[in-house]
């Protein structure tokens, strides 16, 4: 039997102008967010706040994460054009602070990592001033893939670890715990360039195993960590083990800061890309 929603986790339906101006520029340009692939719960505070997740490379992925909302299909032809689009939607939604992420498609050479460069450099042709963020799979850990994005000079590097390492094969069969961890460590020793990571809670963890992810985290020079509650997105989908309470997401923050973490966001509803700007 699935566990009620506690009502800390629910977040109202926002209709304004602002939320209709976000969709227009999105739908115009032909453009996927994450927020609404994912069902994010934060996304009509992120668009009343002109702001969304890009997401790139199409709507199916080719991997098959137990958590994921994100469709696991035959991957759809790259648009060559969706860099310049991007750019365009940053520029007509006066981002100063952007985020890009996309499906992992392992069908690429690259996984993919030329058409996120291409995005970098797109956006800095017309807005030059605004940070980018950028979302990525692990590109089964390549370092000339890594190194594409190493050139392009993204402000901040992202790449979620998900789940702690006792739980990581159960839920991203796909993955590789350690492989993670190396091309964050990668990015921020060759490159030289802001690492981020997060994780869900809620999957089955115990406490120790969290302080041990976090470790794991700051020994790979990761800057930033994002911890947030793991919400159900169907019955079809690995079920919640446990809603932790705001309290204890309290908690966690002392665990961050036992591991060391430098700067880190943690709480019910924060996801990756959650008020990414302000924690920059």
């Amino acid at each position: 039997m699935s566990m009620r929603l506690p009502k800390y986790l629910k977040r109202p339906i926002i209709d304004t102008d602002k939320t209709k101006k976000v969709r227009s520029i999105l739908k115009t340009k032909c453009l996927n967010t994450v927020c609404d692939n994912a069902r994010c719960p934060n996304k009509n505070e992120c668009y009343t706040k002109n702001t969304a997740t890009f997401l790139i490379m199409g709507n199916n992925c080719t991997r098959n994460c137990k958590y994921c909302n994100i469709t696991c299909q035959k991957p759809e032809p790259l648009d060559l054009n969706e860099p310049k689009h991007i750019a365009e939607a940053v520029k007509a939604l006066g981002l100063k602070y952007t985020v890009i992420t996309s499906v992992t498609r392992d069908d690429l050479d690259d996984g993919g990592a030329r058409h996120f460069a291409n995005c970098i450099k797109e956006i800095r042709k017309i807005c030059p001033d605004t940070k980018i963020e950028i979302l990525t799979p692990d590109f089964k850990g390549d370092k000339k893939a890594l190194n594409t994005i190493i050139e392009a000079k993204p402000d901040v590097f992202n790449h979620n670890i998900e789940a702690v390492k006792e739980i990581f094969n159960i839920v991203r069969p796909q993955g590789n715990y350690e492989l993670s961890l190396n091309v964050l460590k990668y990015i921020k020793e060759i490159g030289n360039i802001t690492t981020k990571s997060g994780f869900m809670v809620g999957l089955g963890e115990t406490n120790e195993q969290i302080k041990n992810t976090l470790k794991d985290l700051h020994d790979n020079l990761c800057d930033i960590v994002t911890i947030g509650q793991y919400i159900q997105p169907s019955k079809k989908h690995f079920p919640v083990s446990k809603y932790y309470t705001p309290e204890e997401f309290k908690a966690l923050e002392v665990f961050a800061d036992d591991a060391k973490i430098k700067h880190y966001q943690i709480g019910p509803l924060v996801r990756s890309s959650y008020r990414a700007a302000e924690l920059f």
